[in-house]
């Protein structure tokens, strides 16, 4: 019943998944002094130019096995060439950036990137975080110098952010921001032994439920009885408590927005199922409610934003200079390239890549991993 929004190594992955998923991908680095891997100087081709550097393609070669390192699922977008190039674009736009920050956001993004790399590694065990980038061939250095990029920018792009802004943002999203107290019971397209139900059996029991909880029985027992949430919820009445309305699917968040206080609702339907609900306590915030930790996610989301025009508009009209990026073999052009034996010679040619999943590549970074499956 849970959006996809989990909160693993707090302000770390809040500030990763801003930048993954309103802006795609992030961009390593350059240095002025470039170096390949090896720490020898980087002598590859320059696959593009802009007003102030060039990425090369030892450059863009890390930034993709970063990208692999964090998501493994992208590596089907990293053979489609649209995908390449926007992303080459966004290593571009962080080189650019970094570049015109002040020594201030540098300072700071740099000790904040030092600070959530090292939360990072503890969270996720030294072991594990090691073999994530080791599966990569990725370093410590080249990761940490990744977020380090990343926290500068984000630092310079903050910095321009102003109360008004804010202001702004809240009122367009301040229903994000009401925590509520919810008990329901959900009826599920599947049941507690795993069969499926039809729509109409489970609106059909869902309204049956209702009409016992109106006549008064206990919504604990009940939800003991008919539910198909999770244990833990259902051990727990049914009840979701002081929980921020916005990691709801939309039709419980709206309802939970909405529904009078201690009402039976009728059954809302959800991917799910059906669920009878019960607001028991609801908490609005105004801008002055807001914590400075929330006040930040603001201004951190209305520079991922600014970074997205600026891809759009000033990057394309009067950064770049040129690309040359290598297209992408595909299985068919090299079974064409190859000697023809017979008529059935490399036949099945769409094997590995489905170019149809995932085609937003901005949802990549948070989407996909509910921690929280209902």
């Amino acid at each position: 019943m849970f959006q996809g929004k989990g909160r693993s190594w707090k302000t770390l992955l809040i500030v990763m998944a801003t930048v993954l998923t309103v802006s795609a991908l992030a961009g390593c680095g350059k240095k002025e002094d470039k170096t390949a891997n090896n720490g020898e100087s980087d002598t590859s081709k320059v696959i593009a130019t802009y007003d102030g550097g060039e990425i090369t393609e030892n450059e863009f070669d890390l930034e993709q096995r970063i990208v692999l390192a964090l998501q493994p699922q992208m590596e089907q977008f990293l053979q489609l060439d649209d995908f390449r190039d926007y992303l080459v674009k966004q290593v571009i736009t962080y080189e650019y950036l970094e570049m015109k920050a002040d020594d201030t956001a540098k300072e700071t993004g740099k000790k904040k990137a030092e600070e959530q790399f090292a939360a990072m590694k503890e969270s996720m065990g030294a072991d594990q975080f090691k073999s994530m980038l080791d599966a990569q061939k990725v370093t410590e250095d080249e990761f940490k110098n990744y977020m380090i990029k990343i926290y500068t920018v984000m630092q310079s792009e903050q910095a321009k952010v102003t109360d008004e802004d804010v202001a702004t943002e809240f009122e367009a999203t301040k229903e994000d921001y009401i925590t509520a107290s919810v008990r329901h019971i959900l009826i599920g397209f599947t049941d507690k032994e795993g069969n499926e139900r039809t729509q109409e059996d489970a609106l059909k029991l869902a309204n049956e439920v209702k009409g016992k909880l109106d006549a008064g029985e206990d919504f604990a027992t009940l939800v003991k009885e008919y539910s198909s949430d999770g244990e833990t919820n259902i051990n727990n009445g049914g009840l979701y408590a002081d929980t921020p309305i916005s990691n709801w699917v939309t039709e419980f968040k709206e309802k939970a927005a909405t529904l009078p206080l201690n009402t039976i609702s009728e059954p809302v339907e959800t991917t799910y199922g059906y669920h009878i609900m019960r607001v028991e306590a609801r908490t609005e915030k105004t801008l002055d409610d807001l914590t400075p930790d929330e006040k930040d996610l603001i201004k951190m989301s209305i520079a991922s934003q600014k970074l997205d025009e600026f891809m759009s508009g000033e990057l394309e009209e009067k950064v770049i200079k040129s690309i040359d990026l290598p297209k992408v073999e595909t299985p068919e052009e090299g079974a064409d390239s190859g000697t023809e034996s017979d008529g059935n010679a490399g036949t099945d040619t769409n094997t590995g890549t489905d170019t149809n999943a995932g085609t937003d590549s901005g949802n990549a970074g948070t989407e996909g991993t509910d921690t929280n499956s209902k």
